[in-house]
């Protein structure tokens, strides 16, 4: 969630070797340790993506509010093993470089997010993979886990919850004004989108998440938790200031099976701030 994405992102700088955009699945052989960038029309609108690795298994990696493959995942499309796995960071609708349409949030918009990024790794012509979802990006992989059964392999989710609090909209209220961010966070937002972009869709995401606070329980996708099959890995930090630990304890108590780390030095960003630990406890679950 937060901005939850964003800036600290930067911290792990990616060198980017581009290939030339396609519409379609690029062989193996042009992989290796570059990442390249494309995109695809999916659902009427042309989606951004970076791919890298040549494995057989095909992993997603979901982005937060804000956020992008470029500014969320950098150590994972860097670091992750790219010969056992085939990596994907999509942009989804309104973020990144998937630009237009302009970002905006129905009452479905996570729905809408499960759809798009399911119906991307399909035109890419993968059957089935894995979802890694990070904050938003985490909901958007619990209801494509939920929703899509028979193509998610496995699901990793962190900063991620199933409904929305009081005390969650109070949080969201808090990082409403983005003038109020400190200047390394907002900065490389306000490179990558332009301040009245980065600033409106702030303000529209606080108003679009805390409406879920009116539903029966602030429920975003509390019901679709017992319909995930697959085996799913649910971790959280202990220090997180934008998603309680509670909500991850909710969701490992309503999948079963499924497995819960704590980090005890974790924020929102564990990922990124601990990505080497990140990285091998993730593919240490994918194998």
């Amino acid at each position: 969630m937060f901005c939850r994405s964003a800036g600290r992102a930067l911290r792990a700088v990616v060198l980017l070797q581009l290939q030339p955009p396609s519409r379609a699945r690029a062989p193996a052989a042009c992989y290796g340790t570059s990442i390249t960038s494309a995109k695809v029309q999916v659902n009427g609108v042309h989606l951004h993506y970076q791919q890298t690795g040549e494995g057989s298994h095909a992993v997603l990696l979901l982005p937060g509010m804000l956020g992008s493959g470029q500014t969320d995942f950098g150590p994972q499309l860097k670091s992750m093993n790219k010969q056992l796995f085939t990596v994907v960071a999509w942009d989804p609708r309104g973020y990144g470089k998937s630009i237009p349409p302009s970002r905006d949030f129905p009452p479905d918009f996570f729905e809408r997010d499960a759809k798009d990024a399911v119906d991307l790794m399909q035109a890419l012509k993968f059957k089935k993979f894995s979802l890694l979802g990070w904050s938003d990006g985490g909901i958007t992989a619990l209801i494509a886990a939920a929703r899509y059964p028979n193509l998610i392999h496995k699901l990793v989710v962190w900063g991620a919850n199933a409904s929305v609090t009081q005390e969650d909209v109070r949080i969201y209220n808090g990082i409403r004004d983005v003038s109020k961010w400190s200047e390394k966070v907002k900065k490389p937002l306000e490179e990558l989108y332009g301040h009245k972009y980065f600033a409106e869709t702030c303000e529209a995401w606080v108003d679009g998440i805390s409406r879920f606070a009116e539903n029966s329980d602030g429920n975003i996708c509390q019901q679709l938790l017992p319909d995930i099959k697959c085996p799913t890995f649910i971790i959280h930090g202990e220090k997180d200031p934008l998603v309680p630990q509670a909500h991850a304890e909710y969701i490992h108590k309503h999948i079963k099976g499924s497995r819960l780390l704590l980090m005890p030095e974790g924020k929102h960003n564990l990922h990124l701030r601990f990505a080497k630990d990140f990285n091998r406890e993730v593919e240490n679950f994918l194998r």
